[in-house]
């Protein structure tokens, strides 16, 4: 599991519809409106970071 850089949820990377890579990383999201968020400002929530739990 990972956690959505934007609203602090866990995600199943195997099993999460919205994904997007920045800078060579990958995050993933709950939903498509944090996906919209993140990508809007990215730099806002790199620094919260995907972290394995």
């Amino acid at each position: 599991m990972v956690i959505d850089p934007v609203c602090g949820m866990e995600v199943d990377e195997k099993k999460a519809k919205f994904k997007t890579t920045y800078q060579g990383k990958v995050y993933y999201f709950c939903a498509p409106g944090c996906k919209f968020l993140f990508e809007e400002k990215p730099q806002k929530y790199v620094s919260n970071s995907s972290k394995k739990i």
